[in-house]
């Protein structure tokens, strides 16, 4: 995490409360479309991603409001929080217990946000910077895929890996707001909820999001 990146995210954040979660605070972008522009020479120049880790996504917020509702599911284990973004779901798990949080990214701009969101809410959780899906699964408990199947390759790719996982022992959740390449089978909902989201990030005010227990066809 660089003294770079982490100024690059407090000048072009706020400190505020997703809507779903007001119990964790996060930097987020005050408005899409400023940020993204700031970003865009830098991502085009760096072939960077562009800055997901700036909002709280449907699933983010979900998995979150389970993680504080429900805190049994985390406590004492082992979570993987894959493609974490802001890190609130990491945060939330970090909250109910969980015994060691490791959030996944490939974006240092999202490394940054994730240590000072993790500062924000006084918790502690690892930081893998890299490629998670180009090595095998860990030893982990549970599993968290927030919003992974947008598109098709990344989902083809991710859920490949997930069954590994699965095979392997871990507990296996995804949350949802409708993605085109969700699995077909071997969905267990779970839970579900409505999320107010801005028309600029979404293409709706409220984003239904299901939360899944996935086990994949044997």
């Amino acid at each position: 995490m660089s003294d770079r990146h982490v100024r690059f995210v407090r000048e072009n954040t706020v400190v505020t409360h997703a809507p779903l979660v007001p119990e964790i605070a996060l930097h987020l972008a005050s408005e899409v479309t400023p940020l993204w522009h700031a970003t865009e020479a830098y991502l085009e120049q760096n072939n960077l991603p562009p800055p997901y880790w700036a909002f709280a996504w449907p699933g983010g917020q979900a998995f979150a409001r389970l993680l504080l509702d429900r805190p049994e599911l985390a406590r004492a284990r082992r979570v993987l929080d894959f493609a974490s973004g802001s890190g609130i779901s990491a945060i939330a798990a970090a909250k109910a217990g969980a015994a060691r949080v490791v959030a996944t990214e490939i974006d240092a701009f999202a490394v940054a946000a994730l240590g000072l969101n993790a500062a924000l809410n006084d918790v502690g959780f690892e930081i893998f910077e890299g490629d998670i899906l180009a090595e095998p699964p860990g030893d982990w408990d549970l599993i968290l895929g927030v919003d992974v199947c947008y598109e098709k390759p990344m989902a083809d790719r991710t859920m490949a890996w997930l069954d590994i996982a699965a095979a392997r022992g871990a507990e296996v959740l995804l949350a949802d707001p409708g993605r085109a390449y969700l699995p077909k089978s071997g969905l267990d909902e779970i839970a579900r909820y409505d999320v107010p989201t801005p028309l600029d990030l979404e293409n709706r005010k409220i984003m239904t999001t299901l939360i899944y227990r996935y086990t994949p066809s044997r």
